[in-house]
């Protein structure tokens, strides 16, 4: 069957059924949202005269909930534009509609009797064959739809997105008895093709997988806090990144998601299971005290942690859940937290500091850890059918960089399962069984393929023929060279690509020698060049550290030949006879834009947050990154079209000054950044296959370099116009007096210096004229306070 999903409906409009509209429309969907009629009007509804009867009283609900979409942050909408594809109606005067979509979507409240009369309700308005689901974050879903017809129950199934939708990578679908094979086939191609996200298929069991072992693990944490003393600052320093979780750790995360919702989820498997389990899932009556005093995290104002405002700024402070007071917060540090900070990478953080016996740090972290290893295996077979789910979920539902299974691998199953009977731990017989048939671990790798054990024997996991992963593609793929900063890869099919790998993947002489070899090395044997790699961020920018250090040493004939290779090579990328392909995807700020814009063309990730944003280090970008984003402006200009030029160049220098950076790709396409031969992969694990397509198919369309032309340029005039913009804010009190130093310099390059307005220059003589504003600007006291400030800080200075 070619099944398609064109236009769909969600039912429900609170924080997940809009979370999840935005996300459709984010994608092209049309959406229908409704929900429920209000049973008494506002004041400012009687003010009006409305009636109970109008449409804009009954769709109030849904209405309110679009609206608020444009108010949250960080956004459900890649666009505002976007707000425009989500239609509002109610649940009881547009139901009808139902019969033109295809794929209903259920988010009402956790209740099974409600689900169940909205599913019946459904039925009576549906097409037969359209896909139904609900969004139920652990509620049976064979029972909601066991009185449905057999129509439904075919085309129904579990489709479980966390919340904010947009960003949160996990989707896991739960079929029934009933779910018809070719629906689920469709739903797990769709959510990952489409809707970018990880797809996991679960078991129809309490809270599904990654809620069922992430908050068996959240209360297991708090019970061995208070069993051995900790704070819970001392839980969060050890619970982070220090072993491949994410930054918020444990107790951030519970203010995070609200204690009243994590209670919640907990309460439903404990509702649900018997025995030990059950004991394990009670909630901590501090807990349940601060869901009453409605101490509930971020939503509250206050939770686990407290911040207010002391004698030396901000400070935040963790609840000492025994006073019920808040304290000064703590961190855990010992000889184990210590060494840990050496190692690289989460498995060698995790193997080092679980080994510590006798460590605090050590010792509370194996107390942690050890039984959620031990419960996903006795679960595993229950909530999903193999380990590779287990893992999947709990790296895309709860930001984990190992999973169980992963972890358990990188501390050692045979020596881990020893130390665990000598404490006198129950070991799953399956576990025991594997070792004892001499399989040492869960996974293991050969020629660039994964193999995850199952009943005795080592499978091959299978991908998306979509997902690039270049550390597997790297091990059966020829690296045709490689330095410190970057490698040139065989992406095969004659496609090349080019990765980043410096620290932070920052932009310095290595990385500039290797794209001037890659250049070399594709126009000679390759069809094109991807640049692309798989790290936190595409490229934050240049190496800051290394300019200031430079530039405080007075070595700026050093500093202007590094700019000015670097000019050289953007140049190089943008008239190289192959085509060349950027992949941008998270930050891709000021010299990662750089290397983006002279690209034959930009395939970015849907979340890349780009922006040339040198203005907020008290320089402008040096790499040629005003004249190409002016020049992406121009070319966004429909042939034949009459323009004016000073409001091209207004805008481009209102970006560049203001340092706007995109919160979407779709953004970076509105602000100029992308223009109509760029695409957009939502996906992001589908990013560089997206990219290397658009390299073949540039290069089979017979791809030829860009001409060189001349550039129109606003001259002397047009670079008055911009300052007195620039010193508008000034007095506005907007701009400080280094700010309007750096706008004049930028207004200059872009201006084209002094020259009559609509003067033609070549792009050697705007490079020329950046170089030197940028040499000018750093050797100013006040631009190295900027850069010094960003290296300790992280955070722009306003000085």
């Amino acid at each position: 069957m070619n099944r398609k999903i064109k236009r769909a409906a969600v039912l429900g409009s609170g924080v997940m059924g809009a979370g999840i509209a935005a996300h459709l429309a984010n994608v092209g969907i049309p959406t229908i949202m409704l929900d429920i009629v209000p049973r008494e009007l506002t004041k400012d509804e009687e003010k009006k005269g409305l009636t109970i009867e109008d449409k804009v009283v009954r769709n109030r609900v849904a209405t309110q909930s679009k609206q608020a979409l444009l108010k949250q942050n960080p956004s459900p909408l890649t666009s505002k534009k976007n707000l425009e594809l989500i239609q509002v109606g109610n649940m009881e005067d547009d139901m009808n509609q139902l019969n033109d979509v295809d794929w209903i979507i259920e988010v009402v409240v956790e209740n099974l009797e409600i689900k169940k009369k909205v599913f019946a309700n459904i039925d009576q308005h549906r097409k037969a064959g359209t896909i139904v689901s609900s969004n139920t974050s652990g509620i049976s879903v064979e029972e909601m739809v066991q009185d449905v017809s057999e129509d439904l129950r075919q085309h129904f199934l579990g489709t479980h997105f966390f919340n904010p939708p947009r960003y949160m990578k996990l989707l896991e679908v739960i079929p029934t008895k009933d779910t018809s094979p070719e629906v689920l086939s469709f739903m797990k191609a769709f959510g990952e093709d489409v809707l970018g996200k990880g797809v996991v298929e679960a078991k129809d069991t309490p809270n599904f997988i990654a809620n069922r072992i992430g908050t068996y693990g959240l209360l297991v944490t708090v019970q061995k806090m208070l069993e051995g003393g900790y704070s819970i600052g001392e839980v969060d320093s050890v619970t982070g990144p220090m072993i491949g979780r994410p930054k918020s750790a444990t107790f951030r995360t519970l203010d995070v998601v609200g204690l009243d919702t994590f209670i919640h989820v907990a309460k439903n498997v404990y509702d649900k299971v018997e025995g030990k389990e059950k004991t394990a899932f009670e909630i901590p009556s501090f807990m349940e005290k601060m869901q009453e005093k409605g101490w509930l995290g971020a939503k509250s104002g206050q939770g686990f942690f407290l911040k207010q405002k002391g004698e030396k700024g901000s400070e935040i402070l963790e609840l000492n859940p025994d006073t019920f007071e808040y304290e000064e917060r703590k961190k855990l540090k010992t000889k184990a937290t210590e060494m840990v900070k050496q190692e690289k990478g989460p498995k060698r953080k995790l193997q080092a500091l679980v080994s510590a016996e006798g460590d605090r740090a050590g010792d509370f972290v194996w107390s942690v850890v050890k039984p959620v290893l031990q419960y996903a295996a006795h679960l595993t077979g229950e909530i999903a059918d193999d380990i590779p789910s287990i893992d999947e979920a709990m790296r895309w539902g709860f930001g984990w960089e190992l999973g169980p299974y992963e972890m358990w691998d990188a501390i050692g199953v045979k020596t881990s399962v020893d130390r665990m009977k000598q404490e006198g731990d129950e070991i799953p017989e399956w576990v025991e069984q594997m070792l004892a048939k001499g399989f040492t671990s869960f996974y293991t790798q050969e020629n660039g393929n994964v193999y995850y054990y199952h009943e005795g024997e080592y499978r091959q996991q299978h991908f998306n023929p979509n997902l690039f992963n270049l550390k597997r593609m790297k091990e059966t793929k020829e690296v045709l060279n490689k330095n410190a900063g970057a490698s040139l890869i065989d992406l095969g099919d004659g496609v090349a690509g080019l990765e980043f790998h410096s620290q932070s993947n920052a932009i310095g002489l290595d990385i500039i020698k290797m794209i001037n070899y890659a250049v070399d090395e594709v126009d000679e044997h390759f069809e094109g060049l991807v640049i692309g790699n798989q790290g936190k961020n595409f490229c934050v920018g240049a190496n800051l550290g290394m300019m200031l250090m430079e530039a405080q040493d007075f070595n700026f004939f050093e500093i202007e030949m590094v700019v000015k290779q670097f000019q050289d090579a953007m140049m190089r990328i943008k008239y190289a006879d192959k085509p060349i392909v950027a992949a941008p995807f998270g930050m891709s700020l000021g010299g990662g834009a750089e290397v983006c814009l002279p690209a034959a063309a930009i395939q970015a990730s849907q979340e890349t947050y780009m922006g040339l944003v040198e203005p907020g280090v008290g320089l402008i970008p040096g790499g040629g990154g005003n004249k190409e984003l002016y020049l992406k402006h121009l070319r966004n200009i429909p042939q034949g079209v009459d323009f004016d030029l000073q409001k091209i160049t207004n805008e481009v220098f209102e970006k560049i000054a203001m340092a706007k950076v995109s919160t979407s790709g779709e953004e970076a396409r509105e602000n100029g950044f992308l223009d109509q031969l760029d695409a957009i992969s939502v996906n992001g694990d589908h990013l560089l296959h997206d990219a290397k397509q658009k390299v073949l198919g540039l290069s089979r369309a017979g791809y030829q370099a860009p001409k060189r032309t001349h550039v129109p340029v606003v001259g002397e005039q047009g670079y008055a116009t911009m300052l007195l913009g620039a010193k508008a804010l000034g007095q506005g009190g907007y701009a400080t007096e280094h700010d309007l130093k750096i706008a004049e310099k930028l207004a200059f390059v872009l201006a084209g210096g002094r020259l009559k307005e609509g003067s033609l220059v070549d792009e050697q003589y705007l490079l020329d004229l950046e170089r030197e504003a940028f040499l000018s600007l750093i050797g100013e006291p006040k631009t190295q306070q900027r850069m010094q400030h960003m290296l300790t800080k992280g955070k722009p200075l306003r000085n």
